[in-house]
């Protein structure tokens, strides 16, 4: 009994031959040739008795019976269609930047897509890529150098013009960060200092984003930190990847528990002992208003120097890389008269 043909898919292709179709039907088993029109497909294979794959020949423009010969006769025939392969055009690519080491999806838009061969970025071929349609492809890039690379696609029909382009960006780097210590309450700007910073995506505290920030230049970036605690290393990202981190602690605020001695002379030169808690990063004491000169000793103590001022209670705080304390009352008195 002679095969039968039910199903060929697709149902065109390029006058330059070439495409993959699956013929679907019974009795396959034994197929001798698969001719499209007069001409034997460039190559077939007989996957089982409902199925081959055949790869049609070039041909000229227009319908083409598509026939299995077979020893108990020729089955019936399928249509496939010869069309003028399109040159291919690509007018999109998405996303239209990533890194230098490559890796990065994209897809590809245009139109001129069927039974494309190769997609290159900047003569390099893709990692991988796969045609969705006539009008999309998913690529992935090869690693290529910095700057504007021309996406091409060959296909049937040509290859597309440089009219498309992916442009490769070079890693982030960061150099350094200052300050690089602030309150958990966040809000301490910090000026970022590296290499390759345009188009910043996002600066991580740790794994948190930055409450803000601004890209001044590509090799400088403010950034104000968000609420946190102990250490959150600072990294930036960018479409050339993640940079390496920099350094940023966050610092409990200070505390003050006593000043010994709490009262002293109104004249300067009184020796007062503050003990509290994160006291170690202490960069000002004030008496009231008045900044006193002082000597961290340890986390949880301070000595400073009373400055000279109206006989009356003043307010001491200590300020620290986490903030200004709450202050302790120091009152000054009047010096006895004679």
């Amino acid at each position: 009994m002679p095969p039968t043909i039910s199903t060929i898919n697709p149902t065109q292709g390029p006058t330059t031959g070439g495409t993959v179709v699956t013929l679907t039907g019974t009795g396959m088993t034994g197929t001798t040739s698969v001719r499209f029109g007069s001409t034997n497909a460039t190559s077939f294979t007989v996957n089982s008795a409902t199925q081959i794959t055949a790869v049609s020949p070039p041909r000229a423009a227009g319908a083409a019976a598509v026939t299995l010969i077979h020893p108990t006769g020729n089955s019936n025939s399928v249509t496939f269609t010869y069309v003028v392969a399109q040159v291919p055009q690509v007018t999109g690519v998405t996303p239209a930047s990533g890194p230098t080491a490559g890796g990065t999806p994209v897809v590809l838009t245009g139109n001129g897509f069927t039974g494309a061969t190769a997609v290159t970025f900047a003569g390099l071929p893709a990692a991988s890529f796969v045609v969705n349609s006539a009008t999309q492809i998913t690529a992935v890039t090869p690693a290529g150098g910095a700057g504007a690379a021309v996406v091409t696609v060959t296909a049937p029909g040509g290859i597309s013009a440089p009219d498309a382009f992916f442009f490769y960006a070079a890693p982030p780097a960061l150099h350094n960060g200052s300050p690089a210590q602030g309150p958990t309450a966040g809000g301490t700007v910090v000026t970022l200092n590296g290499s390759n910073l345009l188009n910043t995506s996002a600066v991580l505290f740790a794994s948190t984003n930055a409450a803000s920030f601004t890209v001044v230049s590509a090799t400088q970036i403010t950034a104000s930190a968000p609420a946190g605690t102990g250490s959150a290393p600072i990294t930036v990202v960018t479409s050339g990847g993640t940079s390496n981190p920099v350094a940023f602690a966050y610092v409990a605020p200070p505390t003050l528990s006593a000043l010994v001695p709490s009262t002293g002379p109104a004249s300067a030169g009184t020796v007062v002992t503050l003990t509290g808690a994160n006291l170690a990063t202490t960069s000002a004491v004030t008496f009231g208003t008045t900044a006193a000169s002082f000597t961290v000793v340890s986390d949880t103590q301070v000595t400073a120097v009373a400055p000279a001022g109206a006989a009356a209670p003043v307010t001491v705080s200590v300020t620290t890389a986490g903030g200004t304390s709450p202050g302790l009352p120091y009152t000054r008195t009047a010096t006895p008269g004679i």
